[in-house]
């Protein structure tokens, strides 16, 4: 157990034993109490990962609800004996409308409903597009927020919040463009839960189950993609409107939840100079038997001044004037960009493989799942770069091969289009690992939440990119398109340092002495 003895009392009755020099000398840092009070992963930091990841289940679904809500549904001619309408799989091709029939209710999807059928490209990839613009611009300007006044509990709440209410309020939509506006505002609320989720599971461990516990927390998105198919499915025929009831009204009861259960990060209150509310968290979810360091933690210093005067820009200012994080920041966000590209793109497009969508996306979410087991399990072996760097060359090349014409390749479609998703899973998640370990703690929620931005950015042109492949009557090209951005931008994992097994920092100043440290002994 962690030693009982407040801390405020032992700092306040330290001794004069204690030499303040001896103090200086050993630069007892926060990272070195974290490691030695989360030898062992207990039930308290495992019961918040756990809860943390019911935030990307929520997230997931408003992720790719489109697909079902979106969809152009399945339609059958009115008249059977009618060669013309029997002849071509365009509807917008038919002279009239009596002629063919909805196999569903028109209130089954927003294309029915609305008679965006034959619709140009631009209206109907707009839902989706806008959720994903909501994403990227919410992520801009929420992201810092989590850094300096609000914290990562704070913002995950209400960022869960924002999301689930708007998407309630999505189902009085009455056209496209009211419904792409409360999509917009889902995406902008949506911007920052799934990086506050991940940086405050990662900061209440020590880096031996870091990446374990940042698992667990992808497997939530898993199960929140699963989770949709099935939903579908059992309200297909019913109106779209049941599948934003059925999402959000769970995700409001989550957001009680996150308010009273969640801790906040213990290394964050730290730099905001909450000390006592750090040790005290950090009490409260440390291994049994751990012990916390607790003499002379009160002398703890930082070579940079406290965060508690930050305002929104000073997280973004502080990477910005740093040669090393502006370059790390923009490789890892064109890397982000087009592994996006493929990880949003691909299961909106599924429809174009003229494969049942319900099978399809099944197929799709269900190869998250042994990706997330996949890093789960060797994420600690795995090298970032190298690992990043394979699975976006592997996802690009599978990508590009769907195009290929030929009865072979068609039915080999399906199976390359799942390798290539994986392989997107697989690349987003040790990214983002990998993205928690390159920047120190100050400024590491904003520069996560940029890289998913760069995701998300690869998202807004993914709807409008398979729309217009359909339309065009070429769905394939997408896949094409979709391989060869995540190929190019893979390539900019070079440009990064390996972070594995390697502590994490807590300011700017500490992580640039360990950036000159590794390029002296790469000199060497």
């Amino acid at each position: 157990m962690a030693d009982p003895t407040p801390l405020l009392s032992q700092s306040a009755t330290a001794s004069s034993e204690q030499e303040p020099p001896k103090l200086e000398k050993n630069h007892p840092s926060f990272d070195s109490m974290i490691e030695q009070s989360m030898k062992g992963l207990g039930w308290a930091p495992l019961m918040q990962a756990l809860l943390l990841s019911l935030a990307w289940f929520f997230d997931a679904q408003q992720t790719f609800i489109n697909i079902f809500t979106d969809t152009l549904p399945p339609w059958h001619c009115a008249n059977l004996d009618d060669e013309y309408c029997n002849s071509t799989s365009d509807v917008c091709r038919l002279p009239s409308s009596s002629s063919w029939q909805w196999e569903y209710p028109k209130h089954a999807s927003i294309v029915s409903e609305w008679g965006l059928q034959c619709a140009n490209s631009a209206i109907k990839g707009l839902p989706a597009s806008s959720f994903f613009m909501g994403c990227f611009i919410g992520g801009l300007l929420l992201a810092t927020l989590a850094d300096s006044s609000l914290g990562r509990k704070n913002m995950l709440f209400l960022s869960c919040l924002v999301m689930s209410c708007s998407s309630l309020l999505t189902v009085f939509s009455t056209n496209v463009w009211i419904y792409s506006c409360l999509r917009f505002i889902t995406g902008f609320g949506r911007a920052t839960i799934g990086t506050c989720a991940l940086v405050l599971s990662s900061e209440l461990v020590g880096k031996k189950w870091r990446g374990s516990v940042s698992m667990i927390v992808f497997f939530g998105f898993t199960l929140g993609f699963l989770s949709l198919p099935a939903i579908a499915y059992v309200n297909r025929g019913s109106s779209w409107r049941v599948l934003y009831i059925w999402t959000s009204v769970p995700a409001i009861g989550y957001c009680v939840l996150v308010h009273f259960l969640v801790c906040e990060s213990p290394r964050w209150l730290f730099l905001m100079g909450r000390r006592e509310k750090a040790v005290e968290t950090l009490k409260s979810i440390a291994s049994p038997g751990a012990s916390i360091l607790t003499k002379g933690f009160f002398a703890i210093s930082l070579e940079e001044d406290p965060l508690n005067n930050m305002d929104i820009f000073s997280a973004i200012k502080a990477l910005l004037e740093k040669r090393w994080a502006v370059c790390r920041l923009c490789a890892v966000m064109l890397v982000g960009f087009g592994i996006g590209m493929v990880y949003y793109g691909m299961p909106l497009g599924v429809g174009n493989l003229h494969f049942d969508l319900y099978s399809s996306v099944t197929l799709n979410a269900l190869a998250e799942l042994p990706s997330t087991l996949l890093t789960f399990v060797l994420i600690g072996k795995l090298n970032r770069r190298s690992s990043v760097l394979f699975f976006t060359t592997l996802s690009g090349i599978c990508s590009v091969m769907c195009i290929l014409e030929g009865r072979v390749w068609q039915k080999l479609r399906i199976g390359l289009e799942l390798v290539s998703f994986f392989s997107g899973c697989t690349a987003v998640s040790v990214l983002l690992i990998y993205t928690l370990e390159l920047f120190p703690t100050c400024v590491r929620n904003s520069a996560t939440s940029m890289v998913r931005q760069a995701l998300v950015l690869g998202g807004v042109f993914s709807p409008l990119l398979v729309a217009a492949a359909a339309r065009r009557g070429d769905g394939m090209l997408s896949y094409g398109v979709f391989g060869l951005v995540i190929g190019c931008c893979g390539l900019f994992v070079m440009c990064l340092p390996e972070t594995r097994g390697g502590n994490l920092c807590d300011t700017m100043d500490e992580e640039e002495r360990k950036e000159k440290k590794r390029d002296s002994r790469v000199l060497c």
